[in-house]
């Protein structure tokens, strides 16, 4: 390796350029570089398509962080072919020192040459390393469950317990207060916020019966030794198990979302169709009663579709007619007692209020005091409401649900201590006997976050063979070769095992945000390979100009050298690619507050992949190329070299 360094470069400590040598030198280099940027970016920017066909939550989520990399990619290209090579004339002027006058570099160099000639001695080995390395990274890979998105720490905690539907207003209060009391008891919590029923809007539909309390924690540093989140609401859970309430547990961001994306106020909901509501509420206890018993499956509940409480007032026509009143004049007093009665309107500035009038909570919730309600007759004067009507309190749905024109019932679960995708699988295959039990028009559909975790699988695996295809023709391309572009593609998957294994020893569920860190590392990887490709391609034409002059016969002895000396041209921007890299990602590991949590499972299959990534292509790479070379000098008694126009 020496000797080709001392034909390329002379020996000195300082080397005087010519100027026209050292115009010819950045004109070569700039389009040498051109050549490598452009398919690099496009090889990114092609990468990254899965990213930007996502849709829902997850596109709107990591759609900017595909167009920020491809807008830094497009104008790094364009800086690089137009600015960088205007810099270098103006700033590289004058004597220069050699490569080798570098401290680092030349110390690089000494650790390198004996690792990579050890390497092309052992090919086989070598070789042999890397594919066990893949192959026992697979099924590491299948062992990882499967999550929409990885969970993310708000902070704070939301208690959403559902009472029996019939709960009156004066009862949810005493068992807000009852609730409140008990949680604030637990030392990690800092502030209690409960609310029962709904808001004075349409858009808001909960019923009385569903409560929603906000529970903020204080800092992590306050809370007890060895306590985690998951503890504190264990915890919580046994302190709060009142009969006739369902206790439901998440956070309040996440609630909202899944609400307004997948209509469920949980993370995973079997949503029931069909025609008839007992029915449907009965085929939904069976879910619930196969679900018991899942490992991982939390809260689970059926939502209640029946035993909601009525006042029936059934007019008795015959005695309003005795007594000389109408179905309207009944109508009217049932309405001012029970509904309301509009007196009068108040003006306050450009504002205008109505003021109604009605009987009080505990009259209105006594069926006796309702039978002995007056009724002003013409002829004889008051009587009982019980005497021209029936008053009895009856059962029925407490809310009445619809999805594309069908009934619909929902077993709500949430799921903590597993992972999504597992525990889904395995309540599908206890419900798959059911379903083929259920009469016609009455079917079952799995909804929330696991909705959303099918959805986004099939975009990334739809999109990714074309990506893979348009990958492929960027480097038939760059390397006009069918044979290079193909095992640089091969190659990839190798440089990406430490991906793999990082976030298997970190458990790491895989989810959207672990996809999005595999594409990111994917395109590096690709495009560092093709780089080191076009510095090899770049040896074996000065081999060849070099043989040529001379009319000398290459030699495998001449196409090892040579690649050896390519590679070792690599060497530095390499390093300093995975030491810029590093320096960025690593701390991500140790960052903690909100959003870490979604991060971290970004930026770990980075990690991992980028020094593997390093590994693979100053180790691998060239022991691949160097086997191309020597097979085409063996087949055709010359190598292909990747021509860069002067």
């Amino acid at each position: 390796m020496k000797k080709i360094f001392k034909k390329i470069l002379p020996q000195k400590d300082y080397v005087k350029i010519p100027e026209d040598i050292r115009m010819a030198i950045i004109e070569r280099s700039s389009k040498q570089v051109s050549r490598g940027v452009f398919f690099s970016t496009v090889i990114i920017i092609a990468s990254f398509l899965p990213v930007f066909l996502l849709t829902g939550q997850e596109g709107k989520l990591f759609g900017p962080l595909a167009f920020t990399k491809t807008f830094i990619m497009a104008v790094d290209a364009i800086l690089v072919v137009t600015l960088a090579p205007v810099l270098i004339s103006l700033f590289m002027k004058g004597r220069f020192r050699p490569e080798s006058a570098n401290p680092i570099n030349s110390r690089l160099e000494k650790i390198y040459e004996p690792v990579i000639r050890t390497c092309i001695k052992w090919r086989k080995t070598t070789i042999g390393i890397n594919i066990i390395a893949l192959l026992i990274s697979i099924p590491l890979l299948i062992s990882l469950g499967k999550e929409f998105m990885p969970p993310l720490d708000e902070g704070s905690i939301l208690f959403m317990p559902v009472a029996l539907p019939d709960i009156s207003n004066s009862e949810v209060k005493r068992l807000l207060q009852v609730q409140d009391r008990l949680i604030k008891t637990v030392p990690e919590v800092e502030n209690v916020l409960g609310k029962a029923g709904r808001a004075n809007t349409a858009t808001d539909n909960s019923p009385i019966s569903m409560i929603e309390t906000i529970i903020i924690l204080k800092p992590k540093s306050a809370w007890r030794e060895g306590k985690t989140k998951d503890d504190i609401i264990n915890e919580l859970n046994s302190k709060l198990q009142i009969p006739g309430v369902t206790n439901g547990w998440t956070q309040p961001i996440i609630n909202r979302i899944n609400m307004l994306s997948t209509g469920i106020r949980t993370d995973v909901g079997v949503k029931v169709y069909g025609q008839n509501l007992d029915t449907i509420y009965a085929f939904a206890q069976e879910v619930k009663k196969h679900l018991q018993g899942i490992d991982g499956v939390k809260d689970l509940y059926v939502e209640p579709i029946t035993g909601g409480k009525y006042i029936d007032i059934a007019v008795k026509r015959e005695e309003i007619g005795r007594y000389g009143l109408s179905v309207d004049d009944l109508n009217d007093v049932i309405e001012s007692a029970l509904g309301g009665v509009k007196l009068t309107t108040t003006v306050e500035g450009r504002q205008r209020f109505s003021v109604n009038a009605r009987f009080g909570q505990d009259f209105r919730d006594n069926l006796q005091s309702l039978k002995r309600l007056q009724v002003q007759t013409p002829d004889f004067g008051p009587v009982p409401l019980e005497a021209v009507a029936d008053i009895k309190i009856s059962e029925g749905p407490p809310m009445i649900n619809s999805e594309n024109a069908l009934l619909r019932g929902t077993v709500l679960f949430n799921v903590r201590e597993r992972d999504l995708g597992s525990t889904v699988q395995e309540a599908q295959q206890k419900l798959d006997q059911m379903m083929s039990k259920m009469p016609k028009g009455y079917f079952i559909e799995w909804s929330g976050q696991y909705e959303n975790l099918i959805r986004s699988e099939k975009t990334l695996m739809l999109i990714l063979p074309f990506v893979l295809l348009i990958i492929f023709m960027c480097m038939y391309f760059a390397f006009h070769s069918v044979r290079e572009a193909f095992f640089s593609l091969i190659s990839i998957p190798f440089a990406l095992i430490g991906g793999a294994y990082m976030i298997y020893f970190w458990h790491v569920n895989l989810s959207v945000a672990v996809a999005v860190g595999f594409i990111a590392l994917f395109g590096l990887a690709v495009e560092t390979g093709i780089v080191m490709v076009i510095y090899l391609n770049d040896a074996m034409q000065q081999l060849v100009t070099l043989k040529g002059n001379s009319k000398e016969t290459i030699t495998p002895s001449d196409l090892r050298e040579y690649v050896i000396s390519g590679a070792a041209k690599r060497l530095r921007p390499k390093m300093m690619t995975v030491s810029v890299s590093l320096f960025a990602l690593i701390p991500i590991l140790w960052s903690h507050g909100v959003g870490s949590d979604v991060m971290k499972p970004i930026v770990l299959p980075m990690i991992g992949g980028v020094l593997t990534s390093a590994t693979h292509i100053l180790l691998v790479t060239p022991l691949i190329f160097l086997i191309t070379k020597e097979y085409e000098l063996r087949r055709h008694g010359k190598i292909d070299v990747l021509e860069v126009k002067h």
